[in-house]
């Protein structure tokens, strides 16, 4: 079974003269929309792999004359893991000048900028989307609109994620090993090949601890001492974990800096089932005491791919005050402020008092699993 994408059309993204990049981690479907779009493809095409040393020779080359030469009678070039070719971001600047018409779709399961290759060169050359795994947005399109058949499922969504893999599986344990595979197989390759990085095991580490207290201020010295590293590498890792789409950073809100806390970190994971993966917890919901945090994370989550895919501008921050009063998830836009609670078990929760007092026009919604489509969908 194939679940349709939000960009099941890539076609109508690409523009002469333009880059259209698609980032994204491994195994969320990049390769496979690229495949069905040129399934129906009525132009000559060149598909490359980053992984590919000719590819690699070609791109990096800086070669004008040799990458005309390369693309003569195309007018449409596509590499796949682009991220993995030295100066890619030069190469692709000389085809979208100098080439007039051609088109260009570049992937990669890690942002580009992590190597510092395509963001300066490509300035206004460039159209950038994002593939995550599958939104409850998606799922709910697939299913008709029928919330129930969306919901219903949502405490497996919860415990295995939503790689598209993974939904279509038959069984917990065919879920499982593949969540293990993409832990084990991909989740590190690109930040080792990428920034050159020998010790596996810290990385690992630090990603376990993460893991264990998602929903939670991150503390990075505590982190540093726990690894046995300096805070600043603790930072660098964590940054490339986002750059690669393993983590996601939440960050503190505040206008009011004597009362809120503003200067530490939340970090959650893209996907709850890679989470669990690296704690190897596969456990249902009601045999374990982090329901409400994998919630958490979960819809944090939600509503970045809502963001993204419906074009929303916004920030988005935790909030917290010093006496422990605290919203899940705040966002910022339009002018306005919007918070949100996350609460898995039901249970009455009120408004912090010091948010109405700071924020007196701001909103305020408590989200629980019977009413969460409502601001997904």
């Amino acid at each position: 079974m194939k679940i349709p994408r939000i960009y099941s059309n890539i076609g109508q993204f690409i523009q002469p003269n333009k880059v259209l990049a698609i980032f994204g981690p491994r195994r969320v479907g990049k390769t496979t929309l690229l495949t069905d779009f040129l399934a129906t493809c009525n132009e000559k095409y060149r598909l490359e792999s980053g992984d590919d040393i000719h590819a690699r020779e070609i791109f990096g080359s800086e070669d004008l004359a040799l990458l005309k030469e390369y693309t003569r009678g195309y007018g449409l070039i596509i590499i796949d893991e682009a991220q993995r070719i030295p100066k890619i971001g030069w190469g692709l600047k000389l085809l979208v000048d100098h080439i007039p018409g051609i088109r260009v779709i570049a992937t990669g399961s890690s942002s580009f900028e992590l190597a510092g290759q395509i963001g300066e060169p490509l300035t206004g050359r460039k159209r950038t989307m994002t593939l995550f795994p599958l939104s409850q947005f998606e799922l709910l399109k697939n299913h008709n609109g029928n919330r129930h058949d969306v919901s219903r499922l949502l405490s497996e969504r919860l415990v295995f994620g939503s790689y598209p893999e993974v939904i279509v599986a038959k069984s917990n344990e065919e879920r499982k090993n593949i969540l293990e595979e993409i832990v084990g197989s991909y989740l590190l390759k690109d930040i080792l090949e990428l920034d050159r990085i020998r010790n596996t095991k810290t990385l690992s580490d630090l990603l376990r601890l993460i893991a264990l207290q998602i929903g939670s201020e991150v503390s990075l010295n505590e982190l540093a001492t726990a690894l046995g590293i300096d805070k600043k590498t603790v930072a660098r890792y964590l940054d490339l974990f986002e750059k690669s789409f393993v983590l996601y950073n939440l960050r503190g809100y505040s206008r009011n800096l004597r009362k809120e806390v503003t200067k530490k970190s939340k970090y959650y994971f893209y996907d709850t089932g890679i989470r669990n993966a690296i704690i190897s917890n596969f456990n249902d919901l009601s045999h374990r005491d982090d329901a409400g945090a994998l919630w958490e994370n979960f819809m944090i989550i939600e509503r970045v791919k809502t963001r993204a895919y419906k074009k929303i501008s916004a920030n988005d921050y935790f909030w917290r005050t010093w006496d422990k009063q605290e919203i899940d998830l705040v966002e910022e836009r339009e002018g306005k402020l919007f918070g949100y609670e996350f609460k898995w078990q039901k249970h009455k929760a009120k408004e912090p008092k010091s948010w109405r007092e700071t924020y007196p026009t701001a909103s305020y919604e408590i989200v629980t699993a019977e009413n969460y489509l409502d601001i997904l969908e």
